[in-house]
């Protein structure tokens, strides 16, 4: 049986690089001990899973989860399960996006795809093997409240599906060739990329304390004006970044004539608007003081990040 990991010293009195590469680090180990190991049978399936899972990407959802507790004190344990959870969904999304029926990429976060690495059908397994994995890990682990926890499932599960994620990538893919206005491409990022890490911060709130009804309604605003911001950010970085800073596809979006805030109203004001909603995301959390010092960090982090 493994040793559960330590917690690390006090979150507060850490930088927020410190902090950062702290939770990255508890989170890379989280998912290092759920996921199956390599040798195990079906060995080629489990080396694939953790291909596309480990050694990679900015874990921006589980920071998101961490920083979250924080407003409620949630035991680290219980935010290192949530936030695992969350990351294998986010996994399980690139490698299906990244498919040559979805998007067709060759790179993601600086290394080929997994379909590539492996194959298609393997790599079609893996996400479905992700996702499932992602919703055992939230049943089995004690989080102190059946109700609560029951909630995290269903949370979960409805950003990833239909009326979340999947739903949002349902409507790219009909929307390529074709002009959105503003609210259709809110509406396709909101269920695309914002589902996702809207609960990844509903997620990490859920973890500790129980917040008021006012508290609740903050963070879930805070929750949505992030995830639309995460996404006006990308496309931004999609047009301006090149292919080595991104670890992905540069010039996907546009060379596929899928619509994008910067296809929509042009290079400044996608950046005005970001700044605008990074604005709006900052004044939700006001009602949590200085206990929402990491979300501030990690929304400027959002913001100005350059890869």
């Amino acid at each position: 049986m493994s040793t559960p990991p330590m917690a690390p010293a006090n979150p507060r009195v850490l930088s927020f690089p410190d902090w950062m590469r702290n939770v990255q680090a508890e989170v890379e180990a989280s998912l290092a001990r759920c996921l199956p190991p390599g040798e195990a049978i079906p060995g080629r399936l489990h080396q694939a899973m953790r291909y596309a899972s480990l050694d990679g990407g900015k874990r921006v959802r589980p920071l998101l989860t961490f920083a979250a507790g924080e407003l409620t004190d949630a035991p680290h344990e219980r935010l290192a399960v949530a936030a695992s959870a969350v990351e294998l969904i986010h996994s399980y999304s690139l490698v299906h996006d990244d498919l040559p029926c979805m998007d067709d990429d060759v790179l993601r976060r600086g290394r080929p795809t997994c379909h590539v690495e492996y194959d298609q059908a393997t790599a079609l397994l893996v996400g479905d093997s992700l996702q499932s994995l992602a919703f055992e890990l939230l049943a089995r682990e004690e989080f102190g409240d059946s109700h609560r926890q029951l909630e995290m499932v269903r949370l979960l599960a409805r950003a990833s599906g239909s009326c979340g994620m999947a739903g949002g990538q349902a409507i790219d893919l009909e929307s390529v060739g074709r002009t959105l206005s503003q609210p259709e491409l809110e509406l396709m990022h909101a269920l695309k990329t914002g589902a996702l890490i809207r609960a990844a911060v509903v997620l990490g709130g859920l973890c500790g304390q129980a917040l008021s009804i006012p508290e609740r309604e903050s963070l879930d605003r805070f929750a949505k004006r992030t995830g639309l911001l995460f996404q006006v950010v990308d496309d931004i970085l999609d047009c301006t970044a090149s292919t080595a800073t991104l670890g992905k596809t540069a010039g996907k979006d546009a060379a596929s004539e899928k619509p994008t805030y910067v296809s929509l109203m042009g290079l400044e004001r996608a950046r005005e608007l970001a700044a605008d909603l990074r604005a709006q995301a900052l004044a939700a959390l006001t009602v949590f003081g200085e206990r929402s010092q990491r979300l501030m960090e990690l929304t400027d982090f959002i913001t100005q990040r350059k890869f």
